[in-house]
């Protein structure tokens, strides 16, 4: 299995961040990652992110602090 994070614009355009996707090798990692890049990945015009197992939507995300 790998986790990976679609990156969405606010219209649902998928954006290739700079740097690429980075693959994780368990949810676990992804999601500490996206602790540590969110504020980074907002930066570069990144809203909302989508956790995928292999092409299966786990769940999205907003970027945006509420």
């Amino acid at each position: 299995m790998v986790w990976t994070w679609r990156y969405e614009a606010a219209d649902g355009t998928v954006i290739t961040p700079e740097g690429g996707v980075e693959e994780f090798s368990s949810q676990g990692d992804a999601e500490s990652w996206i602790g540590e890049e969110w504020k980074r990945l907002l930066e570069e015009g990144v809203d909302k992110v989508v956790l995928l197992e292999d092409e299966q939507v786990i769940y999205p995300m907003s970027l945006h602090e509420s």
